[in-house]
């Protein structure tokens, strides 16, 4: 294992998910193991499907609603959510400035 500080600047990421075509607007530029750190950034539509690892989500700006599993709660910036392994989930009716960081971790099927 390096002994170098793994880190990115949140600005320099921000501004590469704004130059990515709209059906690709997320990015994960940190990895360690099994853990990944990105930012997710959805246009018009949240199309994602469950994934196979825990995952959080820290809204860094923007606001709108977060479905998950047939619930659904208004979300701000600041706010955290928790999506377990295999939930079916989705930002509806969110802000054109909607950005979110996400790590996902754990083995597969989630803790």
């Amino acid at each position: 294992m390096s002994d170098a500080i793994m880190s990115f600047n949140q600005n320099d990421l921000v501004a590469h998910i704004s130059s990515l075509p709209e059906q690709s607007r997320f990015h994960y530029p940190l990895h360690h193991g099994s853990m990944k750190v990105g930012i997710y950034a959805p246009v018009g539509e949240d199309d994602q499907t469950p994934h196979n690892q825990d995952e959080l989500y820290i809204i860094l700006s923007g606001t709108g609603v977060f479905e998950q599993e047939g619930l659904s709660i208004p979300f701000t910036p600041g706010d955290v959510l928790f999506v377990k392994a295999g939930a079916t989930h989705r930002f509806a009716n969110f802000s054109d400035d909607f950005k979110a960081w996400v790590i996902f971790w754990g083995p597969e099927g989630g803790e």
